[in-house]
């Protein structure tokens, strides 16, 4: 029987998450005490349903019980059961977002900041974080971004705990993309919005992206990135970092970051890497 444990940070997905395993075929238990996991897996086991792939999930909201976790997946192990764990992350300001859009207190922190329940969750989960099969950042997935993250790791084996790509194209005159961890300003390029036949157009089409690609410094400045993020990747892996979020800017966000965004990110996947791609400040015309 195939079992897998879904846990993280509040706000980070999980529950959205359990749903994507239930349109997988999994039997779905939410919120389920860490004590009695390895009593579920049994009765599951021993079900005439012919269940053959569980997932549960299990976070903070077990309060007192959170502590015994790591017997209850001692527990399985001993009963022969084998597990897998998914842990569900995203960035701070990402998660405090959520929480303010939802205008929900955080479980840890009911009558005070978002941000320091969020701090006391992370210290809390890092020895399971630790411990987790897959890792996923959903700071900058959509729905649809993670329902195909997760069809990779459990339907198409593709998963692993490498570190999974985020290129986004943004603007300027928006204001920086505040979590991106390499920022690369692609404003150096002669900009199609000064082209009258090209203004309404976007980085996602053909004309505009003819424009953009046809000069030296753009092909050069993309495989210089491209020989960069190579040298980089697998010393942030080993280092732990499990996302990392590449901001390529230009002045709207609409022309050239677009063309250029997805340039680096079809060689990335090309290249083997787990890559999602969005364009923060795109607009369609």
């Amino acid at each position: 029987m195939e079992f897998l444990l879904i846990t993280g940070m509040s706000g980070a997905g999980k529950s959205q998450a359990m749903k994507v395993m239930e349109d997988m075929n999994y039997y779905c238990m939410d919120n389920l005490p860490p004590a009695l996991l390895a009593k579920f897996a049994e009765l599951c086991y021993k079900s005439r349903k012919d269940i053959d792939k569980v997932a549960v999930v299990v976070d903070i909201r077990s309060g007192e019980f959170f502590e015994h976790l790591f017997k209850g997946l001692q527990e399985l192990n001993d009963g022969g059961m084998t597990h897998k764990i998914l842990f569900l992350d995203a960035a701070d300001n990402v998660l405090v977002k959520r929480y303010k859009e939802l205008r929900r207190p955080h479980p840890l922190n009911p009558e005070g900041s978002i941000i320091e329940g969020i701090k006391k969750e992370r210290e809390l989960l890092e020895n399971v974080k630790g411990r987790a099969d897959y890792i996923i950042d959903t700071s900058n997935l959509t729905l649809s971004m993670l329902k195909e993250e997760m069809s990779n790791i459990f339907l198409e084996g593709k998963g692993s705990r490498n570190i999974s790509l985020s290129v986004i194209s943004f603007g300027f005159k928006h204001g920086t993309l505040l979590d991106g961890d390499l920022i690369f300003d692609v404003r150096f390029i002669p900009n199609p919005f000064y082209i009258q036949e090209l203004r309404e157009y976007t980085g996602e089409d053909e004309n505009v992206r003819d424009y953009v690609f046809k000069w030296s410094q753009t092909n050069i400045f993309i495989s210089k990135v491209i020989d960069m993020l190579e040298f980089l990747i697998p010393h942030y892996t080993r280092e732990g970092k499990t996302q990392l979020i590449v901001g390529i800017g230009c002045t709207g966000g609409v022309h050239r970051s677009v063309a250029i965004a997805n340039e680096i990110a079809d060689i990335l996947e090309t290249n083997g890497h787990r890559v999602a791609v969005s364009h923060r400040d795109y607009r369609l015309k």
